[in-house]
């Protein structure tokens, strides 16, 4: 990275999720979270199978397909597993490596943690929550 690039936390903060969380609190979940580099290739979360993080890409791409279809494409910024993080339920999507990608894995102690002390992690949750479900009624 050079000194231009956005840090882990940096990208944390770009996101409509984390990104009311106080610089201290952001620091503090990249000290509770590790990187991840993972193959082309990769199946980095499984369609139908739990999941134990939420995972920020730092570099590279990934597909993510539901039922052998393809949804989108993810790069730096982007994000995924939020929503097993909040219910518990298996995963809605299947998500892919396409070059060399690497995420941020916040754990899913971490994660929740977080929705039960930090008001405006919450509060953004709830508002992603619901922008998701008005897209999805829109569309029907």
């Amino acid at each position: 990275m050079s000194a231009q690039d956005p840090t882990p936390a940096d990208r944390l903060a770009g996101t409509d999720l984390f990104q009311g969380l106080s610089r201290r609190h952001l620091k503090k979940v990249v000290e509770l979270s590790r990187t991840v580099e993972h193959s082309p290739g990769r199946q980095v979360a499984t369609e139908g199978l739990g999941a134990l993080a939420f995972h920020l890409v730092l570099d590279g791409h990934a597909k993510v397909t539901s039922a052998h279809t393809e949804i989108r494409t993810l790069g730096p910024g982007d994000y995924f597993g939020e929503i097993s993080m909040i219910d518990g339920k298996p995963r809605s999507a299947s998500v892919e490596a396409v070059d060399g990608l690497t995420t941020l894995v916040v754990p899913h102690t971490v994660f929740l943690r977080l929705v039960d002390e930090e008001p405006t992690f919450a509060k953004s949750l709830l508002n992603l929550l619901c922008a998701r479900i008005r897209e999805a009624e829109a569309r029907s």
